[in-house]
């Protein structure tokens, strides 16, 4: 485990109602797994306790249960009798991700370009569509909340949700990294023109092509390592 980053700030959660018909601490969870992975808590900053139970209106069984579930993920470090800590973005565990997710992927859109849909393509130019707004907005949160909904769409179509969700729960540090990425120059129309070019090849019934393009538009942000590790040398870990 990496040594603790040093950081002067606590960790800042924005107040919102949790729903009182769900469970806390898988509430807790996703909202402090959210401020993760778009980097509103970066690496580094300690997550108290006893101060998230305050902030939330808990007590501290939902909060440790919520830390737990992260610890799992490599989200954020424990190190007892000190702190809890967001970890560094392990490269290791993105390159995993990644090739977890670039596997399943190549497969989906291959099968659904092999039996093409209007109706799909449709809904993914919709997303698309979101997705240009936001990035002309200049809303970097939301343009990748759109990017997991257009991918999310592909899985959905192909009938494979479940796998969605263990991509998903795999993909903290890779997407971290990704956060990182996107400001970069061009980074976001290359995105947006990937989205196009996956979408055209399977409603044209072009697995061949839907692959190529697929591979293209999930291998940018690793192409990049370089220049992300000497823009955030303290955000990253081997």
């Amino acid at each position: 485990m990496a040594p603790p980053i040093a950081a002067s700030r606590p960790a800042a959660v924005p107040s919102e109602r949790l729903d009182p018909s769900r469970r806390a601490a898988p509430q807790v969870f996703e909202r402090l797994r959210s401020l993760i992975t778009t980097l509103s808590l970066p690496p580094g900053t300690p997550l108290s306790r006893v101060a998230l139970a305050a902030e939330f209106g808990l007590s501290s069984t939902p909060i440790r249960d919520a830390l737990m579930r992260l610890a799992e993920e490599g989200l954020v470090d424990v190190f007892p009798q000190h702190a809890t800590l967001v970890s560094r973005i392990d490269l290791s565990s993105a390159q995993q991700a990644h090739f977890l997710r670039q596997a399943l992927e190549l497969e989906i859109v291959r099968l659904l370009a092999q039996s093409p849909s209007a109706a799909l393509a449709e809904a993914l130019d919709a997303l698309i569509g979101r997705q240009r707004q936001f990035a002309k907005n200049g809303d970097l949160e939301a343009f990748m909340a759109s990017d997991n909904d257009f991918h999310a769409r592909l899985y959905a179509a192909a009938d494979k949700q479940d796998l969605w969700l263990l991509v998903r729960s795999r993909s903290g540090h890779i997407d971290r990294l990704r956060r990182l990425h996107l400001p970069s120059a061009g980074k976001v129309q290359d995105i947006l023109r990937h989205h196009r070019l996956i979408t055209r090849s399977i409603a044209d019934g072009k697995p061949d092509e839907a692959q190529a393009h697929l591979r293209s538009h999930l291998s940018g942000t690793f192409g990049d390592l370089a220049a992300i590790r000497r823009t955030y040398p303290t955000y990253l870990a081997e």
